[in-house]
């Protein structure tokens, strides 16, 4: 992808943007030097640091999954939902049930042109412009789709989005906010850059501060679990996220398995 391309999505191809970082780490196609170079920047400092990336996307799709067929849920809002790639939230929800319906919402333009693009046949999947920071106007334009009905159950997806909030944004005041919206049996799925006391988090935090990309927050423990305040953690709770009920396909082993936790709360 070069910075023609990106010109009708109106990109400012002189920053980085965290999907298409997240893309490169992925091994896909839609980034640009600038991406690459923040994404070097923390290879330079953890050269495993693409597991991160890719156990944020099996911890997703196994969240989904449980969602869908365990917890009867059919209706989930994705915020920060990335640059489309195989298993996209739909695709594994509509896998289960094909009546599952998806709202993607993301601030990217390049993000939101290839989810619409992607979602074109798909009436039981949309897209929504808005911003994490602004969750009351988010919910807003969800709602005004007419897809989803959000007094019954449904589910948030928090995939690895709230770390790119500065303690400055009060992510805890947000989550709270998006926790207001559930209903009773809706569920919240969250998963973190965390600080379990490693020297290399630190390093890696300040790689995307300073290394082109901007923003990266690892939390402790304790402040990832503020985040499900007056939700039940369904079981294994908050947890390194490769151990959160891993499948085949999840590398348990992983040397950044400490950098990462994830966990899915229920609305009681």
């Amino acid at each position: 992808m070069d910075e023609q391309a990106l010109a009708p999505f109106d990109v400012d191809a002189s920053r980085a943007s965290i999907a298409r970082v997240y893309d490169y780490l992925l091994g896909g196609k839609e980034h640009l030097e600038v991406d690459r170079r923040a994404a070097d920047a923390m290879r330079n400092v953890v050269p495993e640091v693409g597991e991160i990336a890719e156990a944020n996307r099996c911890f997703l799709r196994r969240g989904v999954r449980y969602l869908v067929r365990d917890a009867g849920i059919r209706q989930i809002v994705d915020i920060g939902s990335g640059l489309p790639s195989d298993g996209n939230v739909n695709e594994v929800a509509q896998a289960i049930d094909a009546g599952a319906r998806v709202v993607y919402v993301d601030n990217d333009p390049v993000v939101l042109a290839h989810a619409r693009a992607l979602l074109a046949v798909d009436e039981q999947t949309a897209v929504v412009t808005a911003d994490l920071r602004t969750p009351e106007s988010l919910f807003e334009k969800v709602e005004a789709l007419g897809l989803l009905d959000l007094d019954a159950p449904f589910a948030v997806l928090l995939s690895g989005v709230v770390h790119h909030l500065s303690d400055d944004d009060d992510p805890a005041g947000i989550v709270a906010a998006v926790r207001e919206k559930l209903s009773p049996g809706s569920h919240l799925l969250l998963s973190h850059f965390l600080d379990d006391g490693e020297s290399r988090a630190y390093a890696l935090e300040l790689a995307f501060l300073h290394g082109g990309l901007g923003s990266g927050r690892f939390r402790t423990w304790k402040e990832l679990r503020g985040y499900f305040d007056g939700l039940e953690l369904v079981e294994p709770g908050l947890v390194y996220a490769n151990e959160w009920r891993p499948d085949e396909f999840t590398k348990v082993e992983s040397p950044v398995h400490t950098l990462y936790a994830g966990g899915i709360g229920r609305m009681p």
